[in-house]
């Protein structure tokens, strides 16, 4: 049902890294048009930057880091041609509690001997406070990662439990947990451990700290990831063609066989129609989406009232955002395979940007917390030293990237700033002049429900204080001059134990032209967050273009020898299982 000239129409519904990079490998095909349409009034998904301080300075939802496996955004990085290297260099990362600086996280690029993955991590990482008893009784979860090599039947294994009862059932001691793998979770997948599944859990730490001893090594964009890559980004998909359609919600859609229905009942009111008999032989794709119903987002400019014809719909949005639009489509709940979407939820962040009145001297340009509040994980960062602000007026060059917080999502649902505004003309040059004077800094926090209900001038002053504690005299000598306040209630997704079951894959079963996008989505090639959100994207183009599954897909390294020979062991050892029934695994032992 392609367009009489034979071009192909698709819809791309949210414009997060998936939607985007399907965006952008389709506007490569010249028989393809392409409509992004999102709710938010930039591009950007959890990345957008269409926050507003009071005072007019843009800010980000949250600070998202660029980790050593991310290799297929690089290669994007690499093919837009910027001005400029849009990320900083490779900088060491601190960990923080009430008590003070807890561990540091070094270059491990940078160490003088590269180690097998797993013991490199183990020598060079340096824990300040934990004792090596507690770091030694981590060494069991060496088997569950020899065990789960991320296939279906892992994720049968381990999605069951959560990764704090791994934790539990392995030994790992109290203080361990609580020190070193919960803030862990809280900062990757955006909730506590007991409410983690473990194979998901696994599988993030597996890519961003065990795949290579430098994969924990990040950078982080000199600027706001929106103003730095995806502005330039999508200017160029504009010029082969892609239209975007910003602050506009999909909020509806129209099948094949409504329309025919509709058709139908337009010719059995025209005298001169021939009996309909082509309705019989079409009815196999009755359920495919033959238009996207949108609407504008009232105050933000977005289109009036619009259907949009399709001929494939991709939705690369988060899974809150998928769930209400499963509860608000008839077309898509009257499907089983959509209903499960419905039970995927989100969890809560909320970002914060202090603009101070003074220039704070900073150990680490990027930290992770722990303590502050319970099942509450925490980030912060050094902008003024990220951004470069001021660099050209002091000299100072900060080469520095740092610790977590990584995207789980490809929403753009969901989100809200603080001063209700997420539109306007903020300039990054009037915001650097006038931020080169005092300190910048980001204040991160996941699993936010409990600080969201909380007014803006309440979790400034929260994230102020929390400052003043690793900081010291000196931050709390400072004044708060501007402060960006962006609460994202349910807009990451949320890895619940059992979840995986209810995760989409690439392609609907039941809506045969609806794809998939974002880091919710089934995928065999191993990445997470931002990575598999870009990854997926691409996916989902090769499907829609006929190409081979992996075109334009950097596949992950293979597996270290003496990983791939665990995995291999355990392997054996499950397939020679002599007894009836399936084999034990790891996360069914009990110490």
């Amino acid at each position: 049902m392609q367009e009489a000239d034979g071009r192909r129409r698709v819809v791309v519904v949210g414009a997060g890294w998936g939607g985007l990079s399907v965006a952008h490998k389709l506007s490569m095909d010249a028989d393809t048009d392409v409509t992004v349409v999102d709710a938010a009034p930039r591009p950007g998904g959890l990345v957008s930057d269409s926050f507003l301080t009071p005072g007019g300075r843009r800010a980000e939802a949250g600070q998202h880091g660029f980790w050593d496996e991310y290799h297929n955004i690089f290669a994007l990085l690499d093919s837009l041609k910027l001005p400029e290297d849009p990320l900083t260099g490779y900088a060491e990362q601190g960990q923080y509690s009430p008590q003070g600086l807890e561990a540091v996280w070094p270059v491990y690029r940078d160490q003088k001997q590269k180690l097998p993955t797993g013991l490199g991590q183990a020598l060079y990482t340096r824990f300040l406070k934990l004792p090596l008893t507690d770091l030694a009784s981590a060494a069991p979860l060496v088997l569950a990662f020899s065990e789960f090599d991320g296939s279906e039947e892992a994720y049968a294994r381990y999605d069951e439990i959560s990764f704090y009862d791994l934790c539990v059932k392995l030994g790992v001691s109290r203080r361990m947990y609580d020190e070193a793998f919960e803030p862990m979770v809280l900062t990757g997948l955006f909730a506590p451990g007991n409410q983690c599944s473990a194979a998901a859990a696994l599988g993030m730490a597996y890519f961003f700290v065990l795949k290579h001893q430098t994969s924990f090594d990040v950078r982080w964009c000199r600027g706001n990831v929106g103003e730095k890559i995806f502005a330039p980004w999508v200017e160029q998909m504009m010029q082969r063609g892609v239209t975007f359609v910003p602050s506009t919600r999909a909020t509806g859609f129209v099948t094949r066989g409504q329309r025919r229905a509709e058709e139908a009942a337009a010719a059995a009111n025209n005298d001169d129609a021939a009996p309909g008999a082509t309705a019989a032989a079409a009815r196999a794709d009755d359920a495919a989406i033959a238009a996207v119903r949108c609407e504008g987002c009232e105050g933000d400019g977005g289109a009036s009232s619009t259907l949009l014809e399709a001929d494939e719909v991709v939705f690369a949005v988060g899974a809150a955002a998928l769930a209400a639009m499963v509860r608000g489509a008839p077309e898509l709940s009257r499907h089983a395979e959509w209903r499960r979407y419905a039970r995927l939820r989100g969890t809560g962040v909320l970002a914060t940007r202090l603009y101070l009145d003074r220039r704070l001297e900073t150990p680490y340009s990027a930290n992770a917390c722990w303590g502050f509040d319970r099942g509450v994980g925490m980030t912060w960062f050094d902008i003024t030293k990220l951004h470069g602000l001021g660099d050209e007026k002091k000299g100072e060059g900060d080469g520095s990237d740092g610790s977590d917080g990584s995207d789980g999502s490809d929403g753009s649902d969901g989100s809200e700033s603080g001063d209700g505004s997420e539109s306007g003309d903020g300039s990054e040059s009037e915001v650097e002049s006038e931020a080169a004077e005092g300190s910048v800094i980001e204040v991160d926090f996941y699993h936010a429900q409990s600080l969201l209900v909380m007014s803006d001038e309440q979790i400034v002053a929260k994230a102020k204080a929390d400052l003043d504690t690793m900081l010291g005299a000196d931050c709390a000598a400072a004044a708060v001059l501007d402060a960006a306040v962006v609460r994202l209630p349910q807009a990451v997704n949320w890895y619940c134990p059992g979840s995986y079951a209810d995760l989409p894959s690439l392609r609907s079963e039941a809506v045969p032209n609806a794809y998939f996008v974002g880091d919710l989505v089934k995928s065999a090639h191993g990445s997470w967050s931002q990575e598999k959100a870009y990854v997926t994207g691409i996916e989902a183009a090769n499907a829609i273009l006929g190409k081979p599954d992996g075109d334009g897909i950097v596949p992950l390294d293979a597996d270290e020898p003496h990983v791939k020979l665990g995995r291999d062991a355990v392997a054996a050892a499950r397939s020679a299982w002599p007894l009836p029934g399936k084999p034990p695994s790891f996360a069914d032992f009990l110490f």
